[in-house]
Formats: C-alpha cells, structure tokens, sequence
C-alpha cells in the first residue's frame, strides 16, 4: 500500500485519491445522505485541504466525525 500522506504524494496524486475514495458517492452527491452530510454541500469539498496540502485525512475524517467539518 502507498502512503497517502502529503508529504508522499504530489497534488495529481491526491486529487486521485480523493477521487477514488468518493467513488461510491458517484457524479452528486444532492439529495444523498449516506454519509450523513445532506446539506452540508459537496462531500469532494470537505477535503480540499488534503488535496491543497494543507491538512492530512485522518485529521479531517476526525474533524468531520466531531462534526466540527461542514
């Protein structure tokens, strides 16, 4: 397995990460509360600081999960 982490993986490289993780999500994410952010806006925006370097996943997966991401 590769590291995901920022400091392992250029921009592109995130970008598809975070792509394939979102996968399941599919082209929209309206209407859809699988992931329990219906109306929270676009789930691929959540992780913007990932792929801009500026936070790691696991940081942002704990900020969502503490609900202190929307």
């Amino acid at each position: 397995m590769q590291s995901i982490l920022i400091k392992d993986t250029t921009r592109a490289q995130r970008e598809e990460i975070v792509r394939r993780g979102l996968a399941a999500c599919g082209d929209s994410c309206d209407g859809c509360s699988s992931c329990g952010n219906l109306g929270g806006g676009r789930v691929e925006e959540i992780y913007r600081p990932y792929i801009e370097g500026e936070k790691e996943l696991a940081q942002i997966n704990a900020e969502y999960r503490r609900n202190l991401v929307r």
